[in-house]
């Protein structure tokens, strides 16, 4: 039994690493499309409003124990409640910035309008700008895997990577790890760290920078005032209560989900067996399914199956995330080994990834095609 499961845990490893086909696939997306059945495309207004509230309400629960018990708790018990209460809250929170990004895709509702102001007043609330995202998600799934115009975890190539040796080293590769868990998520939204490459100052909170087009300059000065406003009430509440309760209850849960929110994305669209591409070779079906499927556990319901259904995500972004897996299921057979799953263990799958996908090299055999190395 015991060399037969690590025999078993040897050819998953194997599998793990195995290149997807970069082969333009013999399916199209209408074959996917007619597989998945209808019910999966239909928003359902109680389910969706069921998902909201659930997350609302587990967030005040957490809250109301953090302030009426933890901030009560004598040292070192307090120590230990305290690092829970910000893990906890920030999973949770994670899960509703989830539902707020199917507002962005139009699948919480029939309504656009309801789904832009859910997404408007939750997304800011976690201090989000929401239409800022909205429109720079829109053209990252509209280029996945495009070197030159995804949006969002575009790798270097080798010779712009004038770091790759120093980092190229465990104590490297942790620093590398930390910054980007910890700062990732603002920096992003702040400068676009890990984004495209643009002319100008591609912010998510510049309504005159390049990412957007003057159809949405409007709701970008929108999503700044939106974000603003809940930093101003944060001033308030940390006049009165200090700025420890800041600290405690909301800035760290943030933290938390800020790092729950790089590492998924992350572990997304980094993969040793994933494929990018320049645009003398990318086509949208083949960006789109070099996406990795993930198992986070218990934290899949947590984040509404984003992480265990992704690949479906990038194929079909109008379904709603209570119907991913279940379309995932119809698809898998067509995809055959296209479709990518990898169940490594997130904590060891983030540090191998980290390690060994510092930058793309172009294929030797296959040109504009690029692959992660290390």
């Amino acid at each position: 039994m015991g060399a037969g499961g690590r025999m078993n845990e040897a050819r998953r490893e194997r599998d793990v690493f195995k290149r997807v086909p970069i082969e333009k696939p013999s399916f199209g997306i209408a074959d996917l499309k007619k597989a998945i059945p209808p019910h999966c495309f239909k928003r359902s207004l109680t389910t969706s409003f069921y998902y909201l509230f659930r997350d609302l309400g587990l967030i005040y629960a957490f809250y109301y124990i953090a302030t009426k018990y933890i901030t009560q708790l004598p040292q070192p018990f307090s120590f230990v409640a305290w690092p829970l209460y910000w893990i906890a809250q920030g999973a949770i929170c994670m899960g509703l910035w989830n539902i707020v990004h199917d507002c962005g895709h139009h699948c919480f509702s029939d309504y656009q309008w309801l789904d832009d102001t859910i997404g408007f007043i939750c997304h800011s609330f976690l201090l989000t700008p929401y239409f800022s995202f909205k429109y720079s998600h829109r053209t990252h799934h509209a280029n996945t895997s495009s070197l030159e115009k995804d949006e969002v975890w575009v790798p270097k190539r080798k010779h712009d990577t004038w770091f790759y040796e120093v980092l190229s080293n465990p104590v490297g590769s942790f620093i590398m790890l930390v910054f980007r868990l910890f700062f990732g998520f603002p920096l992003y939204f702040m400068f676009n760290l890990h984004g495209r490459i643009y002319k100008g100052f591609p912010s998510h909170f510049n309504p005159l920078g390049p990412i957007f087009n003057d159809r949405e300059r409007a709701q970008i000065w929108l999503s700044d005032a939106g974000v603003l406003t809940f930093v101003y009430a944060l001033y308030r509440i940390g006049a009165k209560e200090g700025l420890q309760w800041v600290l405690f209850v909301y800035i760290y849960p943030l933290m938390a989900m800020s790092a729950f929110f790089i590492m998924f994305t992350y572990l997304h669209h980094t993969h040793p067996s994933i494929a990018h591409y320049d645009s003398s070779e990318w086509d949208w079906l083949r960006g789109a399914l070099s996406t990795v499927d993930r198992d986070y556990g218990i934290l899949n319901n947590l984040f509404h199956d984003v992480t265990s259904a992704h690949v479906v995500h990038h194929l079909f972004s109008s379904i709603p995330h209570y119907n991913t897996v279940e379309a995932t299921q119809y698809i898998k057979p067509i995809l055959g080994e296209y479709y990518n799953y990898d169940y490594t263990p997130i904590l060891k799958a983030i540090w191998r990834d980290t390690k060994e996908c510092l930058f793309i090299e172009e294929d030797p055999e296959k040109k504009g095609v690029y692959w992660f190395h290390k």
